[in-house]
């Protein structure tokens, strides 16, 4: 069950994906402001967002609002112009919950206060059909309540997990921030190699789509680590050796997704600012 009072700073993709978690999990729409330029048609994904209230700049957020929770789901490139109108908010105490890639919790410590309660989250795009993962950073100041309110809205959406370093916050960024893409450019490669081997397009790609959607379910469910089961459809001569013999070749798949991850962890990191 999700209580208490939200302010909602955006709602793309994330932002949208937690207002349906959130309201899955009983969120009453007066309990609730979402500050978004782009208005109502960002957060029209329900019924329950008919009664919502959004506001296209913080200065139309009524003084007498004070909410417990202020979700900062914006582009890393804005975030340095939007946070310090928050300030207004720092007497009332709240929690500020970020899901901005880059952003650090020192960061937002320098607009709203040392002793502000800043946490970081950094899920990813799984989150609009439930099936995100997050990783939680928070500061001193922040309470054990404030850190499982955090929780439990991060939850809508997902798994959430905990780490007490937020240096590891750009890997995690690079990791499953920013994997679900590298999943769905694998699904296009091997849907375009399945057109290449001489398979119509629909066929090519539904292959390729149940194939990962299938392989990965296994991955999750069977709690096996995934040498095994690659060793467990792998016949020594057989085809899937061959195809392995290159993915796992010299400049494979591995070291490619090596530089990959260091790529997107040193662009996090950048970010920062």
């Amino acid at each position: 069950m999700i209580e208490g009072t939200i302010l909602l700073v955006g709602s793309g993709r994330m932002g949208g994906a937690l207002l349906e978690g959130w309201f899955k999990r009983g969120l009453k729409a007066v309990d609730a402001i979402v500050v978004e330029p782009a208005g109502r048609t960002a957060v029209d994904a329900c019924a329950e967002h008919r009664a919502l209230t959004v506001l296209p700049h913080i200065k139309d957020v009524p003084r007498d609002f004070h909410p417990d929770v202020i979700l900062f789901a914006v582009k890393p490139q804005v975030a340095d112009g939007i946070i310090p109108d928050y300030t207004r908010f720092t007497a009332d105490h709240p929690v500020f919950l970020s899901v901005i890639a880059g952003k650090t919790t020192d960061s937002f410590c320098s607009y709203l206060g040392a002793d502000a309660a800043v946490v970081r989250a950094m899920p990813n795009t799984p989150a609009a059909v439930g099936k995100a993962i997050s990783v939680l950073y928070a500061v001193p100041a922040a309470s054990a309540m404030q850190r499982r309110v955090c929780e439990v809205l991060m939850s809508a959406v997902g798994d959430v997990e905990w780490t007490a370093d937020e240096a590891l916050m750009d890997a995690v960024t690079a990791v499953s921030g920013s994997g679900p893409a590298y999943v769905f450019l694998l699904a296009e490669c091997l849907r375009d190699a399945g057109i290449g081997a001489g398979l119509p397009k629909d066929l090519a790609a539904r292959l390729a789509y149940a194939t990962l959607s299938g392989a990965g379910a296994m991955l999750e469910e069977e709690g096996v680590v995934p040498e095994v089961l690659r060793q467990n459809v792998t016949s020594p001569g057989g085809t899937t050796a061959a195809a392995l013999s290159v993915l796992m070749g010299d400049g494979g798949l591995k070291p490619l997704m090596e530089q990959a991850v260091a790529a997107a962890a040193k662009r996090s990191k950048d970010l920062a600012g």
